[in-house]
């Protein structure tokens, strides 16, 4: 990342926070928020796993702030948020490397973290170590495919390579990669 792309990116994470904060109501269902995990597979690609993480601790506390959401907006994003985007980079821009670390780190890591808060921290009574996992898949595979299609059309069109250049972050290019 070069100095004069540090505006851009604080932006760009910006605009990626708002966006799940206002979109994540709209299209939630209890337990369920699938835009949330549509927005951190969109920021790993665009922005890296450390950018991503910070949009989803920032859209979280946000949601959870103004919406009462449970903590489970925190453990349900974290997660994925990293996963997806160490796992893109690791498999040299791999659309669907992002979105099955998305879907392992929030639809088993994060179910699975979300057990000890909801019954230690806060003593919801009756769940178990796995209560979370069945829900949270269902919303990251939903989030996850959205994002897949919308990634892989952008980067046939060549905007997505355009975009991570202008951000400076590490670019894959399109040319040599379908998905």
């Amino acid at each position: 990342m070069n100095r004069k792309s540090s505006p851009l990116i604080l932006v760009t994470v910006a605009m990626f926070v708002a966006i799940g904060v206002v979109i994540s109501p709209i299209f939630r269902v209890e337990g369920f928020a699938p835009t949330a995990h549509f927005v951190n597979v969109v920021c790993s690609v665009l922005l890296g796993p450390w950018y991503s993480l910070l949009n989803a601790i920032l859209t979280a506390i946000i949601r959870m702030s103004l919406f009462s959401v449970p903590p489970l907006a925190l453990t349900g994003q974290v997660f994925g948020a990293v996963l997806s985007g160490i796992l893109y980079r690791l498999f040299n821009g791999s659309i669907l490397a992002c979105v099955l670390g998305e879907i392992i780190g929030t639809g088993i890591i994060g179910a699975i973290a979300s057990y000890p808060v909801m019954a230690l921290l806060l003593g919801k009574t009756g769940i178990t170590w796995l209560f979370y996992v069945p829900s949270f898949l269902v919303a990251t595979i939903i989030g996850g495919v959205l994002a897949y299609f919308f990634l892989v059309t952008l980067r046939q069109t060549g905007l997505l390579y355009k975009m991570q250049k202008r951000l400076g972050i590490n670019v894959y290019d399109s040319s040599k990669k379908k998905a």
